[in-house]
């Protein structure tokens, strides 16, 4: 897994309440931490609910007062989680100007926004400024585990996909130049980037049938880029189904943090970091929080550790 985790970018704390704050919230290797992700899911479900269920003009008449009511409960539960996140790392302003942390910003800011905003109705349509609400659903995914993999395996497969994507982009350009060459505007291909919509079109076996080929040479040349599209779909399946099974192969890391270099994702069973060698804190372990056998204790987990006690640390 790469080192650069969210206790090494954000900063963990080391000790006192912040530090509790922060396993709780970041970590979820604890029943609080577990007990904490499922109480914000269903947050986040509900709240999106009733964004789209607001969408619904004749619901919103009759229920208005109990939507405006869910709105605002929400909106306070988000601006709380949001501060402490803030509060709980070293680096608020990292954290801030981070992917999740923008995500948190647009979960409250349209409701805080629509209370100003109305006054300057000519400068945007509130309707538009609450529909960005529905940004919360991006908050899901930090908290399931698999969805960790799947990122992990896109990061590592995101230089193949954009020199695949570089290729997807330097045959559409050749295809709609062909195109707007031999078909010519009296056919629909007025413009070079016409015949690229075109090829994009045709290469992803959309074929949406609003242009189309006429002439027996543009025909014959649709049919060879219609079978080069198939090849071009499950390209980047293979790419990253690769470094999924990669990822996968690596391990189970959990959210355990070195507190000297604060790299995380260290496995269960070590004793030292892999980063910097340093000895790692006891691994807080809840069984019922990781969904083992509450009536299993400690001791089994640490007995399975028992024959690594002596072993050394790695090789700086």
């Amino acid at each position: 897994m790469a080192t650069n985790t969210i206790g090494s970018k954000f900063g963990k704390p080391d000790r006192g309440w912040r530090e509790r704050l922060y396993t709780i919230i970041f970590e979820a290797d604890t029943e609080a931490g577990r007990r904490f992700d499922t109480a914000l899911l269903v947050i986040i479900v509900l709240s999106v609910a009733t964004v789209i269920i607001d969408s619904v003009g004749a619901v919103r008449a009759r229920e208005y007062a109990v939507l405006n009511v869910l709105e605002w409960t929400f909106t306070a539960l988000f601006t709380i989680e949001y501060v402490v996140r803030l509060l709980c790392v070293k680096r608020p302003l990292r954290y801030a100007l981070s992917l999740f942390g923008i995500i948190d910003l647009l979960s409250i800011l349209p409701t805080y926004l629509a209370i100003l905003l109305p006054e300057f109705h000519f400068l945007i349509d509130v309707r538009l400024l609450r529909m960005l609400r529905v940004f919360r659903v991006m908050k899901l995914p930090r908290y399931f585990d698999e969805s960790q993999v799947l990122w992990q395996a896109l990061r590592n497969s995101r230089h193949k996909i954009l020199v695949f994507l570089g290729v997807v982009l330097i045959m559409s350009v050749i295809l709609g130049t062909i195109m707007y060459v031999i078909e010519g505007p009296e056919n629909g291909f007025t413009s070079i980037p016409v015949g690229m919509y075109w090829s994009i079109v045709t290469l992803t076996t959309t074929g949406y049938g609003d242009i189309h080929p006429k002439t027996p040479m543009g025909q014959l040349i649709t049919s060879c880029a219609m079978l080069l599209g198939y090849g071009i779909i499950a390209l980047p399946t293979g790419i990253v189904g690769v470094e999924l099974a990669m990822t996968m192969m690596k391990g189970a890391p959990t959210t355990r943090t070195c507190t000297h270099c604060l790299t995380e994702g260290h496995e269960a069973d070590s004793l030292f970091c892999k980063h910097c060698g340093e000895k790692l804190e006891p691994y807080q372990y809840d069984a019922a929080a990781a969904g083992a056998d509450p009536s299993a204790s400690l001791a089994d987990f640490k007995a399975r550790m028992a024959p690594n006690v002596h072993r050394g640390p790695p090789q700086k």
